[in-house]
């Protein structure tokens, strides 16, 4: 009797595993068109079992190679390594994607329970000895092999990989190491869950109407909205969201008020609450220092440079501060301007950080007659996205497609087919762009799926954009600013690096290329975003589709330099702080953060009128992303895109085709298949010079900045 049962039990528990199995859309391959992720069929209880069967057969995987008994070659070791995972990347690539922009509290849990197994998992593949000892018999063997340029970098990257991740060390280093990583991931997720929730739950509730002085009509009803979300039906609320922030901080008139959301923002984890993130940050950049010394690097900073191009935290350093001198002194010269203004206004009080927006925009139209509400009603989200098409499409010959036919996740989501210029697939590009309560803040470009080749086909890549762009009302469609405008433009180039990917690997392609050369794509694309040219294909009023008229367009390009040194200075103050949390502290001296963070900025100095465009406790590239000791890499690359825009300007035509398909063949389609300054200058022909960058931003003592 007891067997019956047993065998029944057994029996009804196959059962119920083969309907898991078919439930879960992630246990086998996708029938969706292009493969995209079924998320019509996703649903959250799917995530832990299907991250707990990936790392599994991962794990597999990994061990059907060690066991090999051939000796270890590039194929059955380095290639068979590559593909590998593919169920784990699969599962993560999508749950990322969601974590980020449709959080909630079940994905919070499960990002908490899987962050410390997905670290050990990684821990367990390159902390094998086994599976080292193979991947070291072939990289030593690499010169008698006959491997491709690519499969050379390939074999080099996995063996620094693995040396970079603890293969060499002694069993209890390795151990300590373990620890270190898991509770590193563990605290990054805090962290930026934290920040999160205090931008959520702030909320700035206005209900006298005269306290809205100021405010344009597109930031009134954007504030009704928001009121009407968050249960205060005929109020305004205003957010600490971007869209809703940043033209309360350009015009509201009540001084008090721009203080009160200014400082929220600003001290966003800060509170000593529960979602204060000081301890978090500090414990993380120890954790960090005391890796880097385990792993025999003198700081984290070192460590991460190493794969960068800058190589070295001094080289980070002096770049920064070349550029320094010149962004501050134009700074206190914006700073001298506005303080004249309010004198003049007979204000009575000394320009202070939550100003800056207000006072510049004045200076903006009296100087140049342009303010952001003039340029609004000609950027209509629908047209500059179909704006930066049609700058790929003069450029590389791309087509974009709508396609409904593919499940989305939110009703803000849209989808397009990229073509070729002889109409075949590309790839597929998802765009959100409308701030939630459940989506991080700020704009990232993703992957839903990476290109690569495997078994003769070329696998084509899904990938996306997020924003938090100003969104339609009841009565206007979404209206952005010309910053958005620029973030647009600046996705979108990412989304083109990783479609236009033509690439044998997915450890190589697409994005996957050092962290101070993946923003080139993204800059150079901003360029076009303002050329006359270029803003008559997109830039058209909402109302009358009539053209942005020709002096509207001078006045952008008059202003081009107007706030730059405000706009270096935060950015770069920034970038400081990063490398100084990542250079300085050490594993185990005690620090006060906002003390640490206060003697960076001193040692710099930093106006008080000027605030780092993040501070320490809500910094979420460096303490929840992949930028820790890598901010630095938006102002390296644009000294590169900036010299590699002038090679179209140097042409007479922006759109020249030998120089776009140059930029194509040699950076946008080649991923990380070679050292990022090879592939420079294979389309350049030359090394970037600064001049470019200085010039742009207004920052050369000759350069003719209006006054």
């Amino acid at each position: 009797m007891k067997i019956c049962r047993s065998i029944i039990a057994f029996g009804l528990l196959l059962a119920m595993t083969a309907t898991t199995y078919s439930a879960n859309p992630f246990y086998a391959q996708w029938t969706t068109p292009f493969e995209a992720p079924p998320f019509n069929q996703i649903k959250l209880e799917h995530y832990r079992p299907a991250f707990d069967e990936a790392m599994k057969r991962h794990d597999q995987e990994v061990e059907s190679i060690c066991l090999q008994q051939p000796a270890p070659t590039f194929a059955n070791t380095i290639e068979a390594l590559e593909r590998s995972g593919a169920m784990l990347d699969r599962v993560s690539n999508v749950f990322f994607a969601m974590k980020s922009s449709m959080n909630n509290k079940e994905l919070e849990a499960i990002a908490q329970a899987v962050a410390p197994l997905l670290s050990q998992h990684e821990d367990g593949i390159l902390l094998n000895a086994p599976l080292f000892q193979r991947v070291q018999a072939v990289y030593e063997a690499r010169d008698a092999l006959d491997l491709t340029a690519e499969q050379r970098k390939l074999l080099e990257e996995y063996y620094k990989r693995f040396v970079r991740g603890g293969a060499n060390l002694p069993p209890d280093k390795k151990a300590v190491l373990k620890e270190i990583n898991a509770q590193l991931s563990l605290l990054s997720v805090k962290f930026g869950e934290n920040v999160l929730k205090e931008e959520n739950r702030y909320e700035l509730v206005i209900d006298n109407e005269a306290d809205l002085a100021g405010l344009p009509e597109s930031a009134i009803t954007a504030a009704v909205a928001a009121a009407d979300e968050r249960g205060h039906a005929g109020k305004w609320v205003f957010t600490l969201h971007k869209p809703s922030l940043i033209p309360f901080l350009q015009y509201a008139s009540r001084r008090d008020l721009r203080e009160q959301i200014y400082q929220a923002y600003i001290n966003r984890g800060n509170h000593d609450d529960e979602l204060d993130n000081k301890a978090t940050l500090l414990e993380m950049a120890q954790l960090r220092a005391r890796r880097a010394q385990l792993l025999g690097y003198e700081t984290h900073a070192h460590y991460v440079l190493e794969e960068n191009m800058a190589k070295t935290p001094e080289q980070v350093y002096a770049r920064l501060t070349e550029i320094w001198q010149p962004a501050l002194q134009r700074a206190q010269q914006e700073r001298a301007e506005m303080q004249a203004l309010i004198d003049q206004e007979g204000g009575g009080f000394q320009l202070a950080s939550w100003d800056w927006w207000y006072y510049a925009e004045k200076v903006k139209k009296a100087k140049y007659d342009l303010d952001e509400e003039m340029l609004r009603p000609y950027f209509k989200l629908e047209n500059v996205l179909q704006g930066a098409f049609d700058v790929a499409t003069r450029l590389y010959g791309l087509q974009f497609e709508e396609r409904t036919n593919l499940p989305i996740y939110h009703p803000d989501v849209s989808v397009f087919e990229m073509k070729g210029a002889s109409g075949q697939h590309v790839g597929i590009l998802f765009v959100d762009y409308f701030p939630r309560a459940s989506k991080r803040g700020g704009a990232w470009m993703g992957e839903f799926r990476q290109q690569m080749k495997q078994d003769g086909l070329d696998i084509r890549p899904v990938v996306y954009n997020v924003g938090n762009f100003s969104k339609p009302t009841v009565d206007k469609p979404s209206l952005l600013s010309l910053e958005e405008v620029e973030t647009l433009f600046h996705e979108f180039g990412h989304a083109l690096h990783g479609l236009l990917s033509d690439c044998n690997y997915r450890m190589l392609a697409g994005t996957n290329v050092a962290r101070d050369f993946v923003e080139l794509p993204s800059q150079i694309m901003e360029n076009w975003a303002t050329e006359p040219a270029v803003l008559k294909l997109y830039a058209r009023h909402h109302e009358t589709d009539k053209p942005m008229p020709d002096d509207l367009i001078e006045k952008i390009q008059k202003s081009r330099y107007f706030n730059q040194g405000f706009a270096t200075t935060e950015y770069l103050a920034a970038s400081f702080l990063d490398m100084d949390w990542h250079t300085r502290v050490t594993p185990d001296t005690p620090v006060d953060v906002l003390a640490f963070e206060n003697e960076s900025l001193s040692r710099i100095g930093l106006i008080p009128e000027i605030v780092p465009r993040y501070r320490s406790s809500y910094f979420n590239h460096i303490f929840s992303g992949g930028y820790s000791a890598g901010y630095y890499a938006y102002i390296w690359a644009e000294l590169l895109d900036a010299d590699a825009f002038q090679a179209f300007k140097e042409t007479g035509d922006i759109f020249n085709p030998q120089v776009a398909q140059a930029f194509r063949d040699n950076i946008l389609s080649r991923g990380g298949t070679e050292e990022p300054m090879g592939l420079y200058l294979q389309f350049r022909g030359k090394e970037p010079a600064i001049d470019a960058l200085l010039e742009r931003r207004g920052l050369k003592p000759a350069a003719d900045v209006p006054q």
